[in-house]
């Protein structure tokens, strides 16, 4: 039989065949024209069987043959680890390949604003586990209400991972009609009652009996105390010409002391379990498949789902206590119909284990005793007080991982102490050292501002008059000029001459404090009016030459703007017949500077740019 005879689109075969597929496993013959046809599927096979093409497959045709421009979501994938997720994903891509459909893969111990990210951008496959689905649903980055294909893989391992709880509440929130397919290597109770009530008539395949594991794997075990398993897996490495293999313990601390000690007899290794992070466990994972590590060390939470080609041997460095568990273990080599072999290390308290494996899978597993590392310790294994087997070696394993964290929390402490230390040293050697850096900008200061004052008191200069550029209102062009603002900033502090300073203030107030003549109404008419209107720079120039002039009497022929008022002196009138000012001369006036005008009063000093309110009183 040939993928094409089982209806599959030219893109997907050609994608297959890329990939080296030439052939259907029994798997997939079952399970991709029922799931092509819509129907439900249930999967009963072990591990390494093909069943991610089988389900992969039919998903991408049904959803290639109706595309959604908005790429909704319309298929999800529910993994029990990581691991597995991520190679889910993979497969969706090498198939895919030739198809305009978007998939992506969340999960947790990463952070979800990249997932959040490719969400947003639309997707039609989702690959995830349930902790993170149910995270992004609950915070509504997730919508399932268009939702046409769910696959629960791995079943039997969400059960024994404790979510099948979580599996569960995702179910309440996925649409009633929708096409189910499980896969599940065994079938306990849970899992049956579960069957029952989520899929509707579905179409069975079984290959093989449940648990049983891969002809094509040599299966061995070496009797052997637990102080020497170490020592005997360096030396079996090297004997039986390992190319990569993958070292299964029962805890984390296990994963990590073989990992180390491997590592000391000169074998690359690395450890992957629950406790690392994501990214650790996934730079492990690249590293091993790319082959820059020999041995990577994992707990069962990798026994499952991870795909590595060419996978040549696998080491049970500690039995399991679940029979199944063994075959997921071994189920990772001899993938594809290729060879492997699976090596399994026991001490006298894991005899009762193996022969609950050997009662599980049928038959007898081949005892190699000749090796240099025999078993000579015949004792019962020590129980705790609930009767459970207290594994000496984990204990060994947690109390070495406590002495690292002790060291490491000393080493954090110690650096922590220098760095206050450093701190401390360098406080006290600034508040020692001499003062005049700090004292140095206040002289500065004071001279800077002593320096203004002086310029504002020594205004003895000859009379220089502010001059403007044509089309350039308010900018000043005589030297040391300070620049206008202008309307939108209107005379802010920097702008003024500070009256305090030179004699602004005794002009002033003398000024201010001499006794006032009366004004006639039409003169204060006039005036006001005058005020009124926006003074002329030229008229209002800082002329500090004009108050070594003697006062004199004004005369009132005269304006305030210099301009006499007697009717035989008026301007003469502007083109047009009617009598304008000169405005020109006012707002920019010629180039360079003019002489001013004379006038019969002396201007105080109160019509400089000051804070205080002009004055012009009559002597």
């Amino acid at each position: 039989m040939t993928f094409q005879s089982l209806g599959l689109c030219a893109p997907i075969l050609a994608a297959l065949k890329e990939q080296g597929y030439e052939a259907p496993s029994p798997i997939q013959e079952q399970a991709i024209p029922p799931a092509l046809a819509g129907r439900d599927v249930l999967g009963c096979a072990q591990t390494g069987t093909g069943k991610t093409c089988a389900f992969a497959s039919p998903i991408l045709q049904r959803l290639s043959e109706a595309r959604t421009p908005d790429h909704r979501l319309r298929a999800l994938i529910l993994t029990p680890t990581r691991e597995l997720a991520i190679q889910i994903g993979e497969s969706f891509a090498a198939y895919g390949a030739h198809l305009s459909l978007r998939h992506t893969v969340i999960f947790g111990g990463v952070g979800q604003n990249p997932q959040v990210e490719a969400l947003g951008r639309g997707v039609d496959i989702l690959v995830a586990t349930p902790g993170r689905l149910m995270d992004l649903y609950q915070q509504g980055f997730v919508r399932l209400e268009d939702l046409e294909i769910f696959v629960l893989d791995e079943a039997d391992r969400m059960l024994d991972m404790g979510f099948i709880h979580d599996v569960k509440k995702i179910l309440k929130w996925l649409p009633a009609k929708k096409q189910t397919m499980l896969f599940s290597a065994t079938m306990p109770p849970e899992i049956a009652a579960l069957v029952n009530s989520l899929l509707h008539d579905p179409a069975r395949v079984a290959v093989d009996p449940v648990s049983s594991p891969v002809e094509a794997i040599q299966q061995s075990v070496y009797f052997v105390d637990k102080g020497n398993k170490t020592k005997l897996l360096a030396l079996l490495i090297g004997q039986l010409d390992v190319k990569n293999a993958l070292v299964f313990t029962r805890t984390k601390h296990g994963a990590n002391k073989v990992a180390r000690d491997l590592s000391k007899e000169g074998i690359t290794a690395a450890a992957i379990h629950g406790n690392k992070s994501q990214t650790a466990r996934q730079q492990a994972l690249s590293d091993f498949k790319a082959g820059r590590i020999r041995c990577l060390v994992a707990t069962d939470i990798a026994a499952r789902g991870l795909d590595i080609e060419e996978l040549s041997h696998v080491f049970n460095y500690n039995l399991p206590e679940v029979p199944e568990t063994y075959v997921h273990r071994i189920g990772r080599t001899g993938r594809a119909g290729r060879e492997g072999v699976a090596v399994s290390f026991c001490d006298f308290g894991e005899k009762p284990l193996l022969k609950d494996i050997e009662k599980l899978i049928g038959r007898t597993v081949l005892v190699v005793e000749d090796h240099p590392f025999p078993m000579v310790v015949l004792e019962a294994p020590k129980r705790d007080s609930r009767g459970r087997i207290v594994n000496e070696e984990d204990a060994e394993a947690r109390a070495a991982a406590k002495e690292q964290r002790r060291q490491r929390d000393e080493a954090n402490k110690a650096a922590a102490e220098e760095r206050k230390r450093q701190a401390a040293q360098a406080l006290l050697e600034a508040q020692a050292a001499p003062d005049s850096a700090g004292e140095k900008p206040a002289r500065k200061r004071r001279r800077r501002r002593g320096k203004s004052a002086s310029q504002e008191v020594q205004a003895v200069q000859p009379p220089q008059v502010p001059t403007q550029e044509p089309g350039h209102r308010g900018k000043l062009t005589r030297p040391g000029a300070r620049m206008e603002t202008g309307s939108a900033m209107p005379r802010t502090e920097f702008d003024r001459p500070d009256p305090l300073s030179g004699d602004h203030i005794m002009d002033a107030t003398a000024r201010l404090l001499a006794p006032r003549k009366p004004v006639s109404a039409q003169e204060s008419h006039r005036e006001g009016s005058r005020r009124s209107a926006p003074r002329s720079r030229k008229h209002s120039s800082r002329d500090a030459g004009s108050r070594q002039t003697p006062v004199k009497a004004e005369d009132p022929r005269k304006t305030r703007s210099g301009h006499s008022a007697h009717p035989d002196r008026k301007a003469a009138p502007a083109p047009g017949g009617s009598h304008r000012p000169d405005r020109r001369r006012s707002r920019g006036g010629p180039r360079g500077p003019i002489e001013p005008m004379k006038s019969s009063r002396t201007k105080d000093s109160t019509e400089q740019h000051s804070l205080m309110k002009p004055y012009y009183l009559d002597s």
